[in-house]
This record gives C-alpha cells, sequence and structure tokens, in this order.
C-alpha cells in the first residue's frame, strides 16, 4: 500500500481527502494536525474505524523534531499538507501568528523535508486569496498581490517553497482551490451556518450586503482533484481547482432559504464589509481538466442539500458546538 502522510488532518479539507484515501483501499495514512483528533462530527474518516489510518499530534511550529522521527519510522511516499491559519478576517489581529505557521513554520518543514529520499511528492494546499481580487479567470501564472496578512502569509510560505524546489529538486506541487463547502465543515462557513442560524431563526448578517462573488465548490471534487495532482501532477507546477461559474454570497444565503422554506428578505441583515474583502474569485482551472481530466461532478444545488441535510441531522451535536471561529496562537 502507498504510504501518505497529511498534515493538517483536523482540518475540514485535510479530514475529507483522508476519507478518500481511505474509501479508495490503496494508502496506509498518517495524519497529524496540532490539536488533538476531533469527533466524528467533523471528520468523516472516523466512521471507517480503518486499520489503514493512525494519528499523532504534533505542531509544526514547535515539534519538529517529533516529525522527524515520525517520518523515518513511515517513510511516508507522499506528503499532502493542508495545515495553515487559515481564516481571512482574524489574521488583521495577529497577522503574526499567520506568518509563523503559513511561512515560518512552513520554510523549516521544506528545509526538513528536502533531504528525504523516500518523497516522491510534496502537494500543498495553497490559496486563490494570494492572487488579492480574481475578476476574470486567472491562471497559475498570474502574479501574486494579496490584499491580507493572511494572503500576504501564504503566499510568503508558497514562494519559499519554490525555492527549494528550484534549487534542491523539492518534489513540490502545488494546489489553489476555490471556496470549498460540504457536510463536516467549520460551523461559522457561511453554507452550514446559514442553514444553523435559519434554524435557531437567527439573523445571517451578509457582509457588504453578500455582493462578493465566491467559486463553491464541493469538497469531494476538491479531494478528487488533489488526488489526481498527487499520483500524476508534475512536480514544480501548481493546478487551479475551482467550478464553472462564480456566485455571489446573497445568492448561496438565498438559495438555503429557499431550500429551508423561509424568507430570504426577513432572514438577513447587511454588515459592514470585511476588511480587505477581495469582490471575486473566479480561477481557471483549465489546466488540472486538460491535463490529468479532472472535471467538478457535484452541482452547488445538490451540495447544499447535503449540507442542509447533515445540520438537519446532526442539528442537536452542531447546536452545542461553537458557531464562531475561535483563534488559536
Amino acid at each position: 500500500m502507498k504510504k501518505v502522510l497529511v498534515i493538517g488532518s483536523n482540518s475540514f479539507s485535510g479530514s475529507d481527502f483522508i476519507d478518500l484515501l481511505l474509501e479508495k483501499g490503496e494508502y496506509e495514512v498518517t495524519g497529524i494536525s496540532r490539536s488533538k483528533e476531533k469527533d466524528a462530527l467533523f471528520l468523516p474518516y472516523r466512521a471507517k474505524n480503518s486499520p489503514h489510518f493512525t494519528f499523532e499530534q504534533i505542531d509544526l511550529n514547535q515539534d519538529l523534531n517529533k516529525l522527524d522521527r515520525l517520518l523515518e519510522a513511515f517513510e511516508p511516499e507522499y506528503i499532502v499538507n493542508f495545515a495553515a491559519q487559515s481564516e481571512v478576517g482574524p489574521s488583521w489581529e495577529n497577522p503574526d501568528h499567520w506568518f509563523q505557521t503559513n511561512a515560518v513554520a512552513l520554510t523549516s518543514l521544506a528545509n526538513l523535508l528536502k533531504d528525504k529520499k523516500f518523497l516522491k511528492k510534496y502537494v500543498h494546499i495553497s490559496s486563490p486569496e494570494v492572487y488579492g481580487t480574481c475578476e476574470g479567470f486567472i491562471k497559475e501564472d498570474t502574479p501574486v498581490n494579496p490584499s491580507t496578512p493572511y494572503a500576504a502569509s501564504k503566499a510568503a510560505g508558497d514562494m519559499s517553497l519554490f525555492t527549494f524546489y528550484k534549487n534542491f529538486n523539492f518534489p513540490l506541487v502545488m494546489i489553489r482551490a476555490t471556496n470549498v463547502y460540504g457536510a463536516h465543515q467549520q460551523l461559522f462557513k457561511i453554507i452550514p451556518r446559514t442553514a444553523i442560524y435559519l434554524k435557531n431563526n437567527k439573523k445571517i448578517g451578509l457582509h457588504g450586503g453578500g455582493v462578493a462573488v465566491k467559486s463553491y465548490i464541493h469538497i469531494r471534487d476538491v479531494s478528487n482533484g488533489e488526488l489526481l495532482v498527487m499520483e500524476k501532477g508534475k512536480n514544480g507546477e501548481i493546478y487551479h481547482i475551482s467550478p464553472d461559474q462564480g456566485v455571489a454570497v446573497k445568492d448561496v444565503v438565498k438559495t438555503i432559504c429557499n431550500k429551508m422554506d423561509v424568507s430570504f428578505e426577513d432572514s438577513i441583515e447587511i454588515a459592514p464589509e470585511r476588511l480587505g474583502q477581495d469582490k471575486a474569485y473566479t480561477i481557471d482551472s483549465t489546466k488540472i481538466r486538460t491535463e490529468l481530466g479532472w472535471k467538478p461532478e457535484i452541482s452547488l444545488e445538490d451540495g447544499i442539500n447535503q449540507t442542509v441535510g447533515w445540520v438537519n441531522s446532526h442539528f442537536d451535536a452542531i447546536n452545542q458546538k461553537p458557531l464562531e471561529y475561535i483563534h488559536k496562537a
């Protein structure tokens, strides 16, 4: 079986990727995260109780020696790194925390990994936030132009990784996917949060009226793309993963309101726009479609139905959880 180390296994994207690997039955997987393993409400793979998965709690900011021992024992052929300080708004409050994780610790990790002969591919999960406003369909060679500390920290980390590729032939391949969503997502994200607020008769705050255009793509479509890149992607390349078109945030909320048979107008309130909010994220994913044969399979309507169904079926448990982002330094 192929050995895969997933960094950031507690994350929404990381946990779904693990779930996909275990479904395939071809991989021995170790997941690491700086926090203790979450419960099955947020980690779909836990329901499988697979003998081919193990978890280790390791903080890249503090425990590189522990990670090195794990690497030498496990010898993964593939490493897929989802770990990041990933929220945009809170990055203004503690920008140094974002740079520490997304650039400094990442550079230390790359320096450790560059000499590991067993490593065939290092897949890094970046973000289209590094481009700033993405109006029009931008390609992988578009220059970075970040507008927030989060985006700047990710861009810095990305550029640092490419220095290792250029100078040490480090087996780097990079992915920038647009706005992921689906069951098991963090509850403060707009799609699950909307469903939760509607069930609790709370108004949904739409920053700037919800006119910002996002490119929502179901998490399993993204995981399938990441697996293709891990197996077949070309070293030194960036691959975009995105849907066919973008949609305004307010239209997504309206779709959920219609699904739950409540009035959109009565369910929202206009909130101030977030600092550094980019107008649009619509990026071109022709490259992964033509080179690797990827395409999205799950429509936004079907994906929203699935996510709302998850909220409905786990509502008692969900309602016991905090609904806002909680920063961990």
